[in-house]
């Protein structure tokens, strides 16, 4: 352990931690948290985070607390899903005395040379922030609550040559299914979502004013993120839904529309406005312009 980070390599160690029964699988298991017993769990107190080398998917109920999704609270009593990637860093928050549900957990091994190994990074909603969790009604916890049991069924009875197939094939229904609710919860806050795409319109547009651009060049995914108070690919996946381009296509748009203005509207030449608008050599601006436009800045500038 160091700087109060413990590393968790494996299945076997996550459970000798916790103080969990003998894993059925090396590589899955599905964890009850009614079951944990909390005076075994092997854990430094000063510990404050922890970094797993596996997949986990967390299904917290959530009877009588408030969760925290972005910058909002709501009270959503029914349960969330948090999803988690290997090597990702979480933060170790209170006693786990109390909590009610299960946590998924699978090695990459698992579906190592699998259709879904090709496809896990689809699911964007593993490197969502805890606070971006998947909040289910009860009929929604039902489905998902229905394909972990028989996730657990499956490895926990005799291994046969369909075993492997099976339990991916199951997990990645599981993970269907949050795609389809993650939309859903989307569409219904929608009211919501039209605020944060005005204060994020307005953030990228204050941030394309010329001092800025040439101070700081061009504004990336992550700065953009970390301003709105969410993880990058909740941002994208939310301007995706709202308004069909993502935050990348938004910087994209909003650097061509100004690169256009300066065009027509000054006399500077293209490699002036090319350090002007954060680029750092004059033929990536080019380059750039031609691949949005089909013709090059000087070409622009003559027809206009």
């Amino acid at each position: 352990m160091l700087d109060n980070i413990m590393r968790i390599e494996s299945i076997s160690t996550l459970h000798k931690i916790i103080g969990y029964e003998k894993p059925k699988h090396p590589l899955i298991t599905l964890i009850d948290f009614k079951n944990l017993d909390t005076t075994n769990i092997n854990i430094d107190e000063k510990s404050m985070s922890y970094i797993a080398n596996y997949y986990m998917i967390s299904l917290k109920n959530c009877t009588d607390c408030i969760l925290k999704y972005g910058r909002k609270y709501y009270d959503f009593e029914e349960g969330s899903l948090i999803f988690t990637s290997p090597g990702q860093k979480l933060l170790v928050e209170g006693n786990p005395k109390n909590i009610d549900g299960w946590m998924l957990c699978f090695h990459p091994d698992l579906i190592r040379g699998s259709t879904l190994e090709s496809k896990i990074d689809e699911y964007s909603f593993f490197s969502y922030d805890t606070s971006e969790a998947l909040h289910l009604s009860q009929k929604e916890k039902d489905i998902i609550n229905n394909i972990a049991n028989t996730i657990k069924l499956e490895y926990t009875q005799n291994i046969d040559v369909y075993s492997k197939d099976l339990i991916v094939s199951n997990i990645e229904v599981l993970l269907n299914y949050a795609k389809r609710f993650y939309g859903r919860q989307f569409i219904t806050r929608t009211a919501i979502n039209k605020d944060l795409i005005v204060k994020f319109e307005q953030i990228l547009k204050n941030r394309f004013k010329d001092e800025l651009l040439e101070e700081n060049g061009i504004p990336t995914v992550k700065e953009l993120a970390m301003r709105m108070g969410y993880s990058t690919n909740y941002l994208g996946d939310l301007l995706k839904k709202e308004t069909g381009k993502s935050t990348q296509e938004h910087i994209q748009f909003m650097l061509l529309e100004r690169a256009k203005s300066l065009l027509v509207g000054s006399n500077e030449s293209v490699s002036q406005i090319a350090y002007s608008l954060g680029f750092e050599y004059p033929a990536h601006f080019s380059k750039f312009f031609k691949s949005k436009t089909g013709i090059s800045p000087v070409q622009y500038r003559k027809i206009n």
